[in-house]
């Protein structure tokens, strides 16, 4: 299907202000870094999200799903097809001790909204730069806490384009990975159940956890957050620190001087300079230590 006959049809189901062609995503990313969307939606409703999903899957479009674009890396070719960004759905309301989100919010803000309600247990949350959506699809967690320590439910869209409600007990919630992440779906909203608490306590905590971070990651810089998962019986940053490559750089990319779990862009990097620097601090620790790092940040696109 060629691809202005693509953006007419799609211009049928989406207000044409919200669809862009050819745009840079490197606007849209953490990282600044990023090639081309040969078709950018940023939907408004789950019906838009739902009509985009069935069209492209009708009519065999890929599409990507973005959220705030902090834990990933986009390479420097972009991405064919159709990306939608979901950071316009991003109300936050409540009903007692529960909290619903949806997907394009800031799990930030999310935290923010409970210290103002007085609801304890998404504290960890105040320093995660996510999405709620990405918070969900990959199990998001910081200082000891971890979404599925709070998630009641959540809105999920199938790849047929179904709207269906999932209870925690069906998203097999395990470190960094959830049944959506597997199953490719899209989540488009979660329902948070937390506790009455001491607003006082609340934001006590939250500014612990702020300084905390504040002081160990390297937030002056665009970065795409933690670069690997904790291999088991290790700690990422130590072994990356104890392999003598703090302050390694590859073109514009730089493994942090403050955080060694951490690369930043320290100027001009691209998305291949992240690639290489990636692969080269796995077969570093690899050949000092035996330990594989696997990759916390998403990487998708073409080269």
């Amino acid at each position: 299907m060629a691809e202005k006959t693509i953006l007419q049809d799609l211009r049928s189901l989406i207000y044409p202000r919200q669809i862009l062609e050819d745009e840079p995503l490197s606007k849209y990313t953490f990282t600044k870094t990023g090639g081309k969307a040969d078709i950018l939606i940023f939907p408004e409703t789950y019906e838009e999200v739902q009509k985009t999903v069935r069209f492209a899957s009708l009519n065999g479009v890929p599409y990507t799903i973005l959220g705030n674009g902090s834990n990933l890396i986009i390479k420097d070719g972009g991405i064919r097809g159709i990306v939608l960004i979901l950071t316009r759905l991003a109300k936050i309301s409540h009903t007692g001790n529960d909290i619903t989100a949806q997907c394009g919010a800031a799990i930030i803000d999310v935290s923010r909204y409970a210290l103002k309600q007085k609801l304890t247990g998404l504290e960890f949350a105040c320093g995660i730069p996510g999405s709620v959506g990405g918070a969900l699809y990959m199990n998001a967690g910081a200082y000891g806490g971890e979404v599925k320590d709070v998630l009641k439910s959540a809105l999920v869209l199938t790849k047929t384009g179904e709207m269906k409600r999932l209870e925690k007990s069906d998203l097999s919630f395990q470190y960094r990975k959830s049944s959506i992440a597997e199953n490719g779906e899209i989540a488009l909203e979660g329902t948070f159940s937390l506790e009455p608490g001491d607003a006082q306590e609340i934001k006590a905590k939250m500014d612990e956890l702020t300084d905390l971070r504040e002081s160990k990651q390297p937030l002056e810089y665009p970065s795409c957050g933690s670069v690997f998962k904790r291999p088991p019986g290790y700690f990422a940053g130590k072994l990356i620190q104890d392999s003598g490559l703090q302050g390694k750089r590859i073109g514009g990319v730089e493994v942090s001087t403050k955080h060694a779990g951490f690369m930043v862009n320290v100027g001009g990097g691209t998305a291949t300079d992240y690639m290489n620097l990636i692969k080269f601090v796995q077969k570093t620790v690899k050949e000092k230590f035996g330990v594989d790092l696997e990759t916390e940040v998403k990487i998708i696109g073409e080269d």
